[in-house]
């Protein structure tokens, strides 16, 4: 606890140092970092809004593709038999894309921001090319693999531009205009998934935005390099590729037995199964002591660790992510089969979340703005409102009862969650010179990647157990012969008609199942209030971080 007051104290003083600091270049800084307080030193005004315009049509095309692909991930595993592996697919993606934000954040300090955005691009691009082309399972998996990392690196790299160019006191504003085209593409993804569905096919879907991405990300790329000199080539690339094997596989080989033993004939007992959970603990001890004992460049930053405020703000958002994917992984499934909605009312029920908490990002930039804190936000507001909200799912999501209830829980969550989104990111870069924001935004990125890959595998484990189980004992004698159909495609489920003996059955199972992901889900959130308790009470107003020409 000493040592935690001491690195908040010198955090503290260092950043306190800077807020008089003048406009010139950090000599102590990586060479990446330099370079983008040269540009934002040189740029023009005109240039950073049209920056920003082209960020926000970047995020636009990002987001309509993400929710198109979430509405059709139901049907792309369904299509292979395999509808209970819809959140098992996430986990190992997940995990990687995470585990791959600290080395990309040296990529991003050493060789500079616009090649590292170029690169997530390109394994984006690559991933929708292959689920375009995807006709097993397995390869779709790999897909999602490159996809994730592709994905989740550029819009961290954008997280990056905008904690460069923005002051710390408008930085909550920045992110809401970041993240505002959601509440345009949220009511797309489900139409558009819909249209690809009955008309020319899952291929066309991926497919079309393989090309619209690309040609859409070049123009920023074009201006980052034209404002932007190439790192000097004696700066080296340096980091710990040995500890980035060992903590992928580890997390991997440990995670994925609860998500595939219920394949195997002999469950826990299946050779396969403990054989990777032997190789996945044994690659998490290595990976812990190479890290203490061997590592010439540290994989986990422990000096930033060790800072309260940085290590509340990172387990807060694992804690958010383990929680909104046990509840939401089978939840598009759930309003198609129990409440009998089509796929587009249903991602609009779903995307509630993402068009709530994009709005309520406003009000909470601005309260950042006039106050100069955010701790209170989260405290008083942000984390009671999301344990009421998912709480009150427990009673609501079932047969039965009005939609509109759910709404109201899903507008509460989604309040909520933008509050803890946009304060949970000032708390880990509040705290940080410039120099080491792109790596505790990796930090906190990692954290809620393993989180998701967490919560995605509990909840996968809670579908194969209780509702293959409930299914089985559910469904009329005269259907039971058709249970792999029902159980493995999300199409069979739908396909029995509302009130007959089977569909009631398939409910009640979907029911009793997701009753247990939302208590699960409200259970972790209580862990949030510690996470938030041990948050310094900032007065962002008292820190400059950025150079130059910024918002």
């Amino acid at each position: 606890m000493a040592r935690s007051r001491a690195t908040d104290s010198s955090v503290s003083r260092r950043n306190r140092s800077s807020y008089q600091d003048d406009d010139t270049i950090s000599q102590d800084a990586p060479a990446g970092v330099q370079k983008i307080e040269a540009t934002t030193t040189a740029w023009s005004r005109e240039t950073l809004v049209a920056s920003y315009a082209l960020m926000w049509l970047i995020y636009f095309a990002n987001n309509t593709q993400q929710g198109m692909s979430l509405a059709l991930a139901p049907y792309v595993t369904g299509r292979f038999g395999k509808h209970s592996f819809t959140a098992s697919v996430h986990v190992m993606a997940s995990l990687i894309g995470g585990l791959m934000k600290l080395p990309l954040a040296k990529v991003l300090d050493i060789w500079g921001r616009p090649h590292g955005y170029a690169f997530c691009v390109g394994l984006l691009t690559t991933g929708l090319v292959m689920m375009a082309a995807c006709n097993n399972l397995a390869l779709y998996i790999a897909a999602q693999v490159f996809y994730s990392i592709g994905y989740g690196g550029l819009l961290y790299t954008l997280n990056i531009f905008i904690a460069d160019t923005s002051a710390l006191e408008n930085r909550g504003l920045v992110i809401a205009f970041a993240l505002s085209p959601n509440i345009i593409t949220a009511w797309l993804g489900g139409p558009i998934g819909k249209a690809i569905l009955t008309g020319p096919g899952l291929a066309w879907g991926f497919g079309m935005f393989a090309i619209i991405i690309p040609v859409i990300t070049v123009p920023l790329f074009g201006i980052f390099m034209y404002n932007y000199h190439r790192a000097k080539k004696q700066d080296l690339l340096v980091f710990d590729i040995i500890g980035v094997l060992l903590v992928i596989s580890g997390f991997v080989l440990f995670l994925l037995p609860f998500n595939l033993y219920h394949e195997q004939p002999e469950a826990w007992g299946s050779p396969l199964i403990i054989v990777m959970l032997i190789i996945g603990s044994a690659l998490s001890i290595a990976f812990a002591l190479w890290e203490k004992f061997f590592a010439p460049v540290k994989y986990l930053p422990w000096d930033l660790l060790a800072n309260r405020t940085i290590l509340g703000a990172c387990t807060l958002g694992a804690v958010i992510f383990i929680s909104h994917n046990l509840r939401d992984s089978y939840y598009i499934s759930f309003l198609q089969v129990v409440n009998d909605l089509d796929l587009t009312t249903a991602t609009y029920i779903t995307n509630i979340y993402s068009v709530g908490a994009c709005i309520w990002c406003i009000p909470v930039g601005i309260s950042i703005r006039l106050s100069g804190r955010f701790r209170w936000l989260a405290w008083y507001f942000g984390v009671p409102l999301t344990i009421l909200g998912v709480g009150l799912m427990v009673h609501f999501a079932q047969p039965g009862v009005s939609i509109g209830y759910v709404v109201m829980c899903q507008i509460m969550i989604a309040f909520a969650g933008g509050t803890l989104g946009v304060c949970e990111e000032m708390a880990v870069m509040a705290v940080v010179e410039h120099q080491h924001l792109a790596v505790v935004l990796a930090i906190g990125g990692m954290f809620a990647s393993v989180g998701g890959a967490i919560g995605a595998t509990a909840a996968a484990a809670i579908w194969q157990n209780v509702f293959s189980k409930r299914l089985m004992d559910y469904l009329p004698a005269d259907t039971k012969s058709n249970f792999a159909a029902i159980y493995g495609a999300l199409e069979v489920q739908r396909s029995y008609p509302m009130g007959s003996a089977a569909r009631d059955a398939i409910i009640r199972a979907y029911t009793d199942t997701q009753r247990v992901m939302l208590i699960a889900s409200t259970a972790v959130l209580v862990s949030a209030v510690v996470c938030v308790a041990v948050w310094k009470d900032l007065r962002v107003k008292d820190f400059k971080q950025t150079k130059g020409n910024v918002v």
